[in-house]
C-alpha cells in the first residue's frame, strides 16, 4: 500500500486499519482483603501504561483542504491520521470529552445528542479553532427514525466512519425499582439497550459498504456489566449486563458467519468491542448520589471525563481485531487506588472528608456536583 491512500464519497481507495497494537484492559475482578493487602508489591512491579502520541496532520491533508476538497479519512502507514468517528451523546460527559481529545489529535468528528450541541461545537471550536472538524446533529437514540437522519448526516459531513462510540446512556435515577415509573423504566431499556442494539446495526449496515475499511464499534459498558447487584439502578445495570452478550454475539457472527447460511464476505469490515469509562464525574454517576457513595467508591475510583478522554482515546485509536475490551479502571489502576487511599492515606482530589464535591477555583460546577465543561452546558 502507498504511504498515503485517501479515501472520499466519491473515490473510496482502501484506508487500512490501525497497526498499533491494541491497549486491552485487564478485566476488572472483585477485590479481596489479601489482594489491597498486596498492592504495594503489585504496583511497584506494573508496568506504566503506554501513551500512544497524538497524530499529526500530513501536508497532503492541509494542502487538499486548502483547495476546499473535502477529505473523509487519510491513511499513513496503515493508520489512521485523519479518521472519521462518530460518538453518541457527545454534548457531554465523557462523549464531549472524547470529542475533544480526537479534535486535539486532527480526527474527525461527529457528535450526536437528544438535546441541542450547538453550545458544544461552539465550545471545541472555539478550543481547536473554526477549522475543526467538528460536526454535529440531535439524535434520539431510540428512534429508528432518528438514527436512520443521524447516518444521513454522518454520510454527508465526513463520508468514512473508521470509528462509531456507542456512548449515549441514562440511569432513569436512583430509586427502589418499584418507584420508578413503567414509562422510565421502558426509557431506560430503549436508550441503553435497544439505542445501542439500533444504532450498532444501523453503523454496521453503512461501514460494512465501506470499500476496503476496516472499521470499529464501541459499545459503552457500565456498573452490572460483570453481574452482581446494583441496587437503586435495577433496570440500568440489567441494560449493561446485556451488552458484551451482545457484543460477542457479533463477534462470533463477524469472524465465523451464521451456521447453516454462506458466509457473507462485505466491501468493508467492521469489528465490534466494549468499552468501560468506569465511574466519571457526570450527571449519571452524581444525580441522587449520597455523602457516602461519594466518599467511597467515587472519591477513590471515579475521575473526571477529560482523564478518562485521555486514557481511553490511544487505546480506541490504536484498537486492532476484534472483540476487545477497553478499559479505564483496570486492575492495575484499581490496585493503584486503592493502595493510595487506604495504605498511604491519601486524600481524594474530588471528594472531601464530608462527602462534598471539591469545586476548584475557577470552575463552575452544577447543583448535583457535575463540573460545567463548557459555556452552555445543561
Amino acid at each position: 500500500m502507498d504511504a498515503f491512500a485517501i479515501a472520499t464519497p466519491a473515490a473510496s481507495r482502501p484506508v487500512a486499519r490501525p497497526v498499533e497494537a491494541a491497549s486491552r484492559g485487564a478485566r476488572a475482578a472483585p477485590l479481596h482483603t489479601s489482594q489491597a493487602a498486596a498492592a504495594s508489591a503489585f504496583v511497584a512491579g506494573a508496568a506504566a501504561l503506554a501513551s500512544v502520541a497524538p497524530a499529526r496532520r500530513s501536508k497532503r491533508t492541509a494542502a487538499l483542504r486548502n483547495r476546499n476538497q473535502r477529505v473523509a479519512a487519510v491513511a499513513m502507514h496503515g493508520t489512521p491520521v485523519c479518521a472519521g468517528v462518530v460518538i453518541t451523546g457527545g454534548a457531554a460527559g465523557v462523549g464531549y470529552a472524547y470529542a475533544d481529545e480526537l479534535l486535539a489529535r486532527g480526527h474527525q468528528v461527529v457528535i450526536c445528542d437528544v438535546k441541542d450541541c450547538s453550545s458544544a461545537v461552539e465550545s471545541l471550536k472555539a478550543k481547536h479553532g473554526e477549522k475543526a472538524s467538528i460536526y454535529a446533529t440531535t439524535c434520539d437514540v431510540s428512534s429508528i427514525e432518528s438514527i436512520n437522519n443521524l447516518i444521513e448526516f454522518v454520510k454527508k459531513s465526513i463520508g468514512v466512519v473508521h470509528y462509531w462510540i456507542n456512548n449515549a446512556g441514562i440511569n432513569g435515577g436512583r430509586r427502589r425499582f418499584t418507584e420508578i415509573s413503567p414509562e422510565m423504566v421502558d426509557t431506560v431499556v430503549r436508550v441503553n439497550l435497544g439505542g445501542i442494539v439500533l444504532c450498532t446495526h444501523a453503523a454496521m449496515r453503512m461501514m460494512e459498504q465501506q470499500k476496503g475499511v476496516e472499521s470499529h464499534i464501541f459499545n459503552t459498558v457500565g456498573s452490572g456489566v460483570k453481574g452482581g447487584g446494583t441496587p437503586g439502578y435495577v433496570t440500568y445495570g440489567a441494560t449493561k449486563r446485556g451488552l458484551p452478550q451482545m457484543t460477542e454475539s457479533l463477534v462470533k457472527e463477524i469472524e465465523e458467519g451464521v451456521q447453516g447460511y454462506e458466509k457473507v464476505e462485505t466491501p468493508g469490515k467492521v469489528n465490534c468491542h466494549c468499552l468501560s469509562p468506569g465511574m466519571v464525574f457526570t450527571d449519571l454517576l452524581l444525580n441522587d448520589s449520597t455523602p457516602e457513595l461519594r466518599k467511597f467508591p467515587f472519591g477513590v475510583l471515579a475521575a473526571q471525563p477529560e482523564e478518562v478522554a485521555q486514557d481511553l482515546v490511544p487505546k480506541i485509536l490504536s484498537v486492532s481485531g476484534n472483540g476487545k475490551s477497553v478499559e479505564f479502571l483496570t486492575v492495575d489502576k484499581i490496585l493503584t487506588k486503592f493502595f493510595g487511599r487506604f495504605i498511604l492515606g491519601e486524600k481524594s482530589k474530588y471528594i472531601d472528608d464530608d462527602g462534598n464535591v471539591i469545586q476548584m477555583p475557577g470552575a463552575q460546577y452544577q447543583d448535583n456536583g457535575v463540573r460545567v465543561l463548557y459555556d452552555g452546558m445543561k
